[in-house]
């Protein structure tokens, strides 16, 4: 599946935007980027999650580097077949994704359905 960039990016921003308001709100030092690829050693991923998870953060946690949250273009469009899936796609990434950052495990969120 082909999609210009900027039309990529809007998909990611409607998953951050249906996020709960109350969710968002605890979200700490925290960026989203979207990036085309994943690194070579993991060519199929779709997103990843890297930083301190809140539940990790102690009082020490200051003037730190926001965690970042990746979103990978590239294995996006590859893995889907129109725009619907895609968006669906890209909200299940992002939902698991920001999931880490408050300190959920991958077993959790495939327990719960989010891949």
């Amino acid at each position: 599946m082909e999609l210009p960039e900027t039309d990529f990016d809007d998909l990611v921003a409607d998953a951050l935007d249906r996020i709960p308001d109350g969710l968002a709100r605890l979200m700490d030092n925290v960026v989203v980027l979207v990036e085309d690829e994943p690194p070579a050693d993991e060519p199929d991923l779709l997103g990843l999650y890297v930083g301190t998870p809140l539940t990790e953060r102690g009082s020490e946690y200051t003037f730190h580097a926001p965690d970042q949250v990746f979103v990978f273009r590239g294995p996006l469009l590859r893995m889907c077949l129109d725009l619907e899936e895609l968006a669906e796609e890209i909200e299940i990434t992002v939902v698991h994704e920001i999931a880490h950052h408050f300190g959920i495990e991958d077993d959790q969120l495939h327990a719960w359905g989010w891949g």
